[in-house]
């Protein structure tokens, strides 16, 4: 058996133990109040044999047994009903708080909950008269009552506390082994890397065209930031004052030189810079990301804009497209990890660029607005220096 087999028999084993505990200490709480409940009966049974000894004593009569008995009745609710023309008339009551043994209604409705809650018990009063008494649960068992879901709640909030530990703990070993995973690709990227430097040199001596060489140097410094930006994930990267409105056109300019000619480029900012903590890498990858998805929606034709909109403390980017838009209760999914649309993909894109955009640079990164078969646009806000 697999070491997550054993993991997974482990996690049952435990999730049907806890279910049981729990199972077994309701149905004792449960045993636990029907005994006090019965206990509770044969008390006031025992109450209503002393009241009924006092009534039928004469002045020869010793009732200090049935008096002890009867005074020492402090904590049960009682009501003593007698029928009359075959209405229910409360004639006394005892342990009742004074606002409701004053109040006539609230006196009713308290009879009519007592009833629900215990069988009377018929009593002879003076002259043989017959009453009933009707009586409620003490505060004792009322928070027994209570106290099975007061442990089930408290054992769902341990276990939310556990599952959300667990989860925790699950993610920051994936992050791990994410981050793992990205620096040793910048690592083995790095040896082809100095080996395609040294041959655009070769080049360069036998006099190949320049435009080629231009060209070729232009996709190995992409390499190398691709390089660099792997090797950044996992480590905190170093933000400098930069112009974003440089940034980013740089990053739309190289990907517009090699996207597909029916995509219709945009781009519009501001004509001054506007200076923002950025790390250069980091940021290219965000807009590529939300450019290179922007594209997959259109299915490679239609048209693309970015906006840089300067405001007085912050400045957005905004990625629009024409694609085939996102449902509203999709806005907040898109940035999940794994979550994708596309046939093919491991929706890790916007995955990351939530992280660089909130986690690296301290921003705020949403879906604007979209509408299904329009369009969409993404926007990345961020803080100005």
């Amino acid at each position: 058996m697999q070491i997550t087999d054993k993991r997974a028999v482990t996690r049952w084993f435990i999730i049907i133990a806890s279910f049981l505990i729990v199972v077994l200490i309701v149905w004792n709480t449960y045993f636990m109040f029907q005994t006090f409940k019965d206990e509770e009966r044969n008390k006031m049974k025992l109450w209503v044999q002393s009241q009924e000894a006092v009534n039928r004593a004469d002045e020869n009569t010793d009732v200090t047994l049935p008096q002890t008995i009867i005074e020492s009745n402090n904590t049960i609710p009682i009501l003593l009903v007698q029928k009359n023309e075959g209405k229910d008339v409360i004639v006394a009551n005892r342990n009742l708080p004074e606002e409701i043994a004053r109040d006539t209604t609230a006196l009713r409705k308290m009879f009519e909950k007592i009833k629900e809650e215990n069988t009377p018990i018929a009593m002879r009063g003076a002259f043989d008269s017959m009453q009933y008494i009707y009586y409620g649960n003490s505060t004792l068992l009322n928070q027994l009552k209570y106290y099975p879901i007061a442990l089930v709640l408290i054992i769902v909030l341990f276990g939310a506390v556990v599952y959300n530990f667990y989860r925790a703990t699950k993610m920051s070993s994936q992050n791990r082994l994410w981050a793992g995973m990205a620096k040793e690709t910048a690592h083995q990227i790095g040896t082809p890397l100095s080996s395609l430097l040294g041959w655009i040199e070769i080049m360069k001596a036998d006099n190949v065209d320049e435009t080629t060489i231009e060209e070729i140097e232009k996709d190995v410094n992409r390499l190398q930031t691709i390089a660099e930006r792997f090797s950044k994930i996992g480590s905190e990267p170093l933000l400098e004052e930069r112009d974003i409105v440089a940034e980013t056109e740089n990053a739309f300019d190289y990907l517009r030189a090699r996207a597909s000619s029916q995509v219709e480029f945009n781009f519009r900012s501001p004509n001054h810079p506007v200076m923002v903590m950025l790390n250069p890498e980091l940021h290219s990858w965000t807009i590529e990301n939300l450019v290179k998805n922007a594209i997959d929606a259109m299915k490679g034709k239609g048209r693309l804009d970015i906006v840089v909109d300067e405001r007085e403390k912050f400045v957005k980017v905004k990625v629009s497209d024409t694609g085939k838009g996102i449902p509203k209760s999709q806005f907040s999914k898109v940035f999940e990890p794994g979550f994708t649309t596309k046939k093919r993909g491991w929706g890790l894109g916007l995955s990351l660029t939530k992280r660089i955009v909130e986690e690296y640079h301290k921003g705020k990164i949403k879906v604007l607005n979209s509408e299904v078969g329009k369009g969409t646009t993404m926007q990345a806000s961020y803080k100005r220096v």
